[in-house]
C-alpha cells in the first residue's frame, strides 16, 4: 500500500513539473508535438529509474562512509552527466533502434534538473532503494503525463484562432498556469 501511495503522490498530488517546478525547461521545449513528448517521456523514465539507483547507491555506499555527503550535489551531477553518457554509448553499439528512438532525447536529459531533483529528494526522504525506485518511476511517469497532456493541449491550440500577441510562447505559459492549477486540486487526496 506504501508503494501505491508513492506512485499516487507523485504522479497527481507532488508532480514533478507542476507543482514543484523542475524540469520545466523540457516540458516547455519538448512540448510541440506529442510523439516528441511521449519519446523524451521514455528517455526520462529510463534515465531517472537508473540515476536513482546508481545515486542512492553512492550516497550510502561512498558519501556516507567516507562522511562526505557536503558533496553530494557535485557528485550526483557529475555521476548523472557521466551515466547518460555511457547509456548513450551502450544504446549505439547494443540496441541501435532504441538508441534511434531515443534520439536527441537522451543528452537533453543530462541537462534536465528533475533527473537531480528527484536524486536529491531520495536521499532527503531517507527511502531505501526499493521505495526510491517507485518515488522515481512515479516522478517520471508524472513528468510524462504532464508532457503528454500540454503537448496535447498545445497541438490544439495551433489549430484555434489565438490572439496574435498570444501566440506561441505566452499561451502555452498561461496554459500550463492552468494545468498547474488543475493538477493542485489533487492536492488532499494522499
Amino acid at each position: 500500500m506504501e508503494y501505491i501511495l508513492i506512485i499516487i503522490s507523485t504522479v497527481f498530488v507532488n508532480n514533478i513539473v507542476l507543482t514543484q517546478f523542475l524540469g520545466i525547461c523540457p516540458f516547455l521545449g519538448v512540448s510541440k508535438r506529442i510523439s516528441t513528448a511521449i519519446g523524451m517521456g521514455a528517455a526520462v523514465i529510463f534515465v531517472l529509474v537508473l540515476a536513482t539507483i546508481v545515486t542512492w547507491l553512492v550516497h550510502y555506499h561512498i558519501l556516507v562512509p567516507l562522511q562526505i555527503t557536503y558533496l553530494q550535489t557535485i557528485f550526483f551531477i557529475l555521476l548523472i552527466a557521466a551515466l547518460v553518457q555511457m547509456v548513450e554509448i551502450i544504446l549505439k553499439k547494443v540496441s541501435p533502434s532504441l538508441y534511434q528512438a531515443l534520439g536527441v532525447f537522451l543528452p537533453l536529459i543530462t541537462t534536465n534538473c528533475c533527473i537531480l531533483g528527484v536524486a536529491i529528494l531520495t536521499i532527503q526522504k531517507e527511502y531505501t532503494l526499493l521505495q526510491g525506485v517507485t518515488f522515481a518511476v512515479g516522478h517520471a511517469l508524472g513528468f510524462t503525463l504532464a508532457l503528454a497532456l500540454f503537448s496535447g493541449i498545445r497541438e490544439q491550440l495551433e489549430l484555434q484562432d489565438v490572439p496574435k500577441g498570444m501566440q506561441g510562447i505566452p499561451v502555452a505559459l498561461i496554459t500550463a498556469g492552468i494545468l498547474a492549477m488543475a493538477f493542485m486540486g489533487f492536492q488532499g487526496i494522499v
